[in-house]
């Protein structure tokens, strides 16, 4: 056995393919390097792997079969529309989950999506528009509540619930009605981050999950306490897909037709044969939206809201603005003038840019013939990652990369350059299906908070409570204080 592994690490370090690139010693001879800094140092893989690129140079070696890539010339080849490189088995495979997000094949994941692509288009956004517009009024009125009763007003979770509030009514025609809770139904979020580290386990070692999925529920409920929550939205959005599925083949016609609507009517699918709609198909998607709407858009929103309560410079410029284009305080503001707002869209962009989008590398897999990198030849097979963190950083895109800057997007010479930095949808063929709608709930929500509250400023938190560790997605430290804030106290 001693010898067999001394012969797999001696073939990893010096005979492998991947030999001749950079990179520390262990991760080039077991994934263990990447569990460690995952799980053991609590999902701070990404901040090593920026360390791994100023020792090593725009090519890394961060697995026995993986590269990472920092140079952001890279970023299209990789993720292009069209392109041939594909997700990677081993990282997406981890949950088998069944859904577009999982979907190995670039050709059956356009096949997943076709059905849905008009459901989210700008078009399909602006009709449903009043969909995000109640849910925005909907957290000023429970700001308004919270700062009138003199208590600071929880915008981590009441920014979250909005993310939620909006997708689930958007997407199911069911609002989970989060915002109208106490505490904005915050155990959600939680239950979502302490289901993230298992995806770095399920990598590593693939039987806790075969043991964890053979559990009863009572039993695993018992077993892990923490996984209640989550055990709880897996219960729901399946008992959703069976209500759905049972009044479409009894021919009850909805109020509204939903994504599942879509997904289950084969007549949408034109030209091609549709994928069978299973159950376990439309609960993975339906659990794959709610997550991702609680996470990505709900980082970005509460990233730019801290970062313009904290500065005041910003705020006033903002609130500028939102008065000239928008006099009466009372009325609805439409995402159409909203998006025109030069520097609104530099704070939405700044909240992606700082938030991040999918904090984690994206692997995906080198296709037939192999690829050049920066000079480095990597064949067929390998795994090639690239992250938002090291894009949203790029020195050259975005000088000093950590400052809230929202004047940074004014100067249109160099908007298209920090814009082809900006991946917090990713790109290519595999982008974001739910960008639109989460550009119009960004402007939409930040522009009402912040013509409603011109006076907030933050409660007991600071720049050290926002910052990230990766379970895939970005979530804050265990133990940071949550964002909340005040009216400002006048002198």
């Amino acid at each position: 056995m001693v010898i067999g592994i001394t012969s797999i690490c001696v073939y990893r370090l010096f005979f492998h393919p991947l030999a001749a690139i950079p990179g520390p010693a262990l991760a080039g001879v077991t994934r263990l390097y990447i569990w460690y800094w995952n799980v053991i140092r609590d999902g701070h893989l990404y901040r090593q792997i920026e360390e791994l690129h100023a020792r090593y140079g725009p090519v890394v070696r961060i697995g026995p079969n993986e590269i990472h890539l920092a140079d952001p010339e890279n970023y299209d080849r990789v993720y292009s529309v069209g392109g041939h490189f594909y997700k990677d088995p081993v990282f997406y495979g981890a949950l088998r989950a069944e859904c577009m997000f999982t979907t190995i094949s670039n050709e059956e994941h356009r096949r997943r999506r076709a059905p849905l692509n008009h459901f989210f288009s700008r078009r399909a956004v602006l009709d449903l528009e009043d969909i995000v517009q109640q849910k925005a009024a909907q957290l000023c009125r429970r700001v308004r509540e919270a700062l009138d009763s003199d208590s600071p007003a929880d915008l981590r979770a009441g920014l979250r619930a909005v993310s939620i509030d909006v997708l689930t009514e958007y997407a199911f025609a069911d609002c989970w009605d989060h915002l109208s809770a106490p505490d904005f139904n915050a155990w959600f979020s939680e239950a979502v981050r302490d289901t993230g580290v298992m995806w770095w386990i399920f990598q590593q070692f693939p039987i806790v999950l075969t043991v964890m999925q053979a559990l009863p529920e009572d039993f695993a409920r018992k077993a892990s306490p923490a996984m209640n929550g989550w055990i709880d939205c897996i219960v729901r959005t399946r008992n959703y897909i069976m209500s759905v599925q049972r009044n479409f083949a009894a021919g009850v016609k909805p109020l509204r037709r939903t994504i599942f609507h879509e997904l289950i009517d084969p007549s949408t699918t034109e030209n091609e044969t549709p994928i069978p709609p299973t159950l376990e198909w439309l609960s993975g998607e339906a659990l794959s939206f709610c997550t991702a709407a609680a996470d990505t858009t709900g980082n970005a929103l509460e990233t730019a809201a801290f970062h313009v309560v904290s500065n005041p410079d910003v705020y006033q410029a903002l609130v500028k603005e939102l008065k000239t284009a928008f006099p009466d305080p009372s009325i609805q503001l439409d995402y159409v003038t909203l998006e025109k707002l030069p520097y609104l869209t530099g704070v939405v962009r700044e909240g992606q840019r700082l938030s991040y989008g999918v904090i984690s590398r994206l692997p995906r897999i080198t296709p037939e013939g192999g690829a050049i990198f920066n000079g480095h030849y990597v064949p067929e097979g390998t795994a090639v990652s690239m992250s938002s963190w090291m894009m949203h950083r790029d020195p050259e895109a975005f000088p000093s990369p950590d400052a809230f800057d929202p004047s940074r997007w004014a100067d249109p010479a160099t908007f298209r350059a920090r814009e082809r930095c900006l991946v917090s949808f990713s790109r290519g063929s595999r982008t974001c299906i739910g960008q639109n709608l989460a550009l119009c709930e960004l402007y939409v929500t930040l522009g009402t908070l912040f013509r409603r509250f011109d006076d907030l400023q933050p409660f007991d938190v600071g720049p050290e409570d926002m910052t990230y560790v990766d379970y895939f997605s970005a979530f804050h430290p265990k133990g940071a204080r949550p964002f909340r804030v005040q009216e400002r106290q006048s002198v």
